[in-house]
């Protein structure tokens, strides 16, 4: 169990209030006081500075912050593999992005619960960045994702190759054609992407860069966080996306959606495991191995 006072310094640091942790904390404004007061005089050192309003972060602050966030992690993977021990129903937690969330998991998911009646896998999705920040939190005992993330933070573990195409309603100007230069994509003016902190986004940038154009020109028509709302206005014939070529495979066999190649280019990306040391070994190496077999 974490330090009461220990969780009171992470959110002052967080929130850059005492009144604000206090309302959060259900704490009185003295308590969160007293309990810096307390951190100060244990370690002899100052934690944070006050100038008027403004609350900082001394540099001995700072390396208490990481630590603490490293023991908030543990203590939550700690309390779920404690209470799975001795439980009947085992439940992990894991984070999975967009894509694989919504076109590559739940079928695995289902057939992974029939042979494993014991377990429960439960399954938030949400884009990279946060998965990421998830993951370092403690929250996840593991993510599923598409996009790159720093791999020195993490383990990780290769689930696939997925490619990323360029699609469009079959009457759209661009479906015409045998193939489309990415010149046309990029200066479209109708282009639909994924909010930033999506792996599919940071990928498509990343390969943008790569051939050498500058972000700041591109011509982004609309940012949707949502997989099925891209599809239906690209469906619509408002604009066209760059996006899994795993999530469109259903419209384009019904013919609602078209696969545009582009000229002389491929936008390929890996679909990765990421875990922490403190994880649960038994259950995530038997999923990760479940998923590779039959993905």
């Amino acid at each position: 169990m974490m330090d009461s006072k220990l969780i009171t310094f992470i959110h002052v640091a967080k929130l850059k209030s005492y009144t604000r942790t206090a309302e959060l904390l259900n704490l009185t404004q003295p308590a969160v006081t007293q309990h810096i007061k307390q951190l100060q005089e244990y370690y002899k050192v100052k934690l944070i500075m006050k100038k008027g309003r403004q609350i900082s972060l001394t540099e001995e602050g700072s390396l208490l912050l990481k630590y603490a966030k490293e023991l908030e992690s543990n203590s939550l993977l700690l309390e779920r593999m404690l209470r799975n021990k001795s439980a009947v129903i085992k439940r992990y937690n894991i984070g999975a992005t967009m894509t694989i969330g919504e076109f590559v998991l739940p079928h695995l998911l289902g057939e992974y619960k029939r042979l494993h009646g014991n377990i429960d896998v439960i399954m938030q999705v949400h884009n990279l960045e946060e998965i990421l920040k998830r993951l370092g939190n403690g929250e996840y005992d593991l993510g599923i994702v598409e996009g790159p993330f720093e791999k020195d933070k993490f383990n990780y573990k290769k689930m696939k190759d997925d490619e990323l195409v360029l699609v469009a309603a079959p009457n759209n100007s661009f479906a015409g054609r045998e193939t489309v230069n990415m010149n046309d994509v990029v200066h479209s003016g109708r282009l639909i992407l994924r909010e930033k902190g999506s792996g599919t986004r940071m990928i498509f940038e990343n390969k943008l860069l790569e051939l050498g154009y500058d972000l700041s020109d591109i011509k982004i028509y609309m940012e949707v966080g949502s997989i099925g709302a891209i599809k239906s206005l690209v469906e619509a014939d408002l604009g066209v996306t760059i996006i899994s070529k795993a999530a469109v495979r259903q419209e384009v066999e019904l013919g609602t959606l078209r696969i545009i190649p582009i000229e002389d280019i491929k936008i390929m990306r890996e679909l990765n495991f990421i875990y922490l040391d403190q994880r649960p070994i038994d259950f995530t190496e038997d999923f990760i191995s479940f998923l590779i077999q039959n993905s």
